[in-house]
């Protein structure tokens, strides 16, 4: 039996393709937000997710002004052009915010993270798992007799593949950091 060749938004266990052909699509945005750096700022900013029914792909935070008392929070979501308007807009209105930077639309910026994998394996997945690490560019920070820790660092594309890669060779466990980004040139 062949497989079977599904447009996306469509259900396999559907004839019909169920998508709006109307309706906007969904995309990928990483905002930068500067806030005070104070208690409670960051359940703030979560609860503005949360209470909308939004949903948070990745979230990174940590202080960037130690004088100022500052930090930056990255956050990466998904939703319509509107709806990410809204999210921008509302997260400007919030008290302790200094700026909303959506670094999707103001041109190119780098995206990177930092993941950690433990790996069990010995004999020739052991190998293997050290050749693919070396092509990835990935550190081993830790090793067993019996495991590696890797420490890779990239986009998380490159991450993901990195998983899928050491899933079959003895994949135990992933720690990931989640999207630090920053806009590239002087501005």
């Amino acid at each position: 039996m062949s497989a079977l060749n599904i447009k996306k938004g469509s259900s396999k266990h559907s004839a019909y393709d169920l998508r709006d052909p109307n309706a906007e699509a969904i995309e990928r945005h990483t905002l930068a937000v500067t806030v005070d750096n104070e208690a409670g700022v960051l359940a703030r900013v979560i609860g503005l997710f949360s209470g909308r029914g939004y949903n948070i792909d990745s979230l990174t935070v940590a202080e960037v002004d130690h004088t100022g008392h500052l930090s930056r929070i990255t956050i990466v979501t998904t939703g319509t052009p509107a709806v990410i308007d809204q999210i921008k807009a509302q997260l400007g209105r919030i008290v302790p915010v200094h700026e909303v930077h959506d670094l999707t639309v103001e041109g190119p910026s780098v995206e990177r993270e930092l993941a950690m994998f433990k790996v069990a394996g010995d004999g020739d997945k052991r190998i293997e798992a050290l050749r693919l690490a070396e092509i990835f560019r990935a550190n081993v920070v830790d090793s067993t007799l019996s495991s590696f820790v890797f420490e890779i660092t990239g986009t998380p594309e490159k991450i993901d593949a990195f998983a899928d890669l050491m899933r079959p060779l003895g994949l135990i466990e992933v720690a990931r950091t989640g999207v630090a980004a920053l806009s590239r040139g002087s501005v």
